[in-house]
């Protein structure tokens, strides 16, 4: 293939990636330029809005966030928006969680003790360590282990690392969810996929080319885990 039609191929994947209506959903929950950013970076537009109608208009959806569980819900609430994503995920509609978002869309938080979203079963818990040299929260590089495939989670490697910044984990009820594992005194899910369903505990948006990866992996996801 001559470097015309390498460019070519390239600028049509690219725009087919492009034309696709992604949306970052804000409920004041911060990151979302950042991750607007990687995005970008692997030739997706996605807007960022407070919308229910945008959000369920949406080909695929993204629902970051960093902050407390109890906050995030009232926001959410208020803004129609934890009935939006219930409806994108009953549709299908891709969906990626990162961080915030992955905790409150289980059922409940240890954090202000908080009834969340329930997309997932299962529920969300404080790290309780013994190591005095192991601080709360959990931040920085760690290595991340898969333990089921996931389209989201192809190329990415034994060994590779990604960032995380929490001090509640999630805890599915499925455990046949859990799609990869990170140690802090002990394992815990990192990653889970359930249907049209996934969401990290880590962020993707500021873990370097792996990062990019998986976010490249989902503009490119149909929702099928398979």
């Amino acid at each position: 293939m001559d470097n015309l039609a390498v460019t070519s191929a390239t600028a049509y994947h690219r725009a087919a990636m492009t034309s696709a209506r992604t949306v970052i959903v804000d409920y004041d929950a911060g990151n979302l330029r950042s991750v607007q950013r990687a995005c970008a970076e692997v030739g997706t537009a996605a807007d960022i809005t407070s919308d229910p109608a945008r959000v369920r208009r949406a080909d695929r959806v993204i629902f970051p966030g960093v902050g407390a569980a109890g906050s995030a819900m009232r926001s959410l609430r208020a803004r129609g928006l934890d009935r939006a994503l219930l409806d994108v995920m009953h549709d299908g509609t891709p969906v990626l969680g990162i961080c915030l978002g992955l905790q409150i869309s289980l059922e409940r938080s240890e954090e202000n003790d908080q009834q969340t979203l329930g997309l997932i079963p299962g529920d969300v818990r404080r790290f309780a360590l013994t190591d005095r040299a192991l601080k709360v929260p959990h931040m920085g590089w760690n290595a991340v282990r898969i333990v089921r495939a996931h389209p989201l989670l192809a190329h990415v490697e034994p060994g590779d690392e990604f960032y995380f910044v929490h001090a509640y984990y999630p805890v599915p009820s499925d455990e046949g969810s859990v799609r990869a594992v990170a140690d802090y005194e002990g394992q815990f899910c990192c990653a889970l996929g359930v249907g049209n369903y996934f969401a990290t505990q880590f962020h993707p948006e500021k873990s370097g080319r792996v990062g990019l990866r998986l976010i490249e992996n989902f503009v490119r996801w149909d929702g099928n885990d398979a």
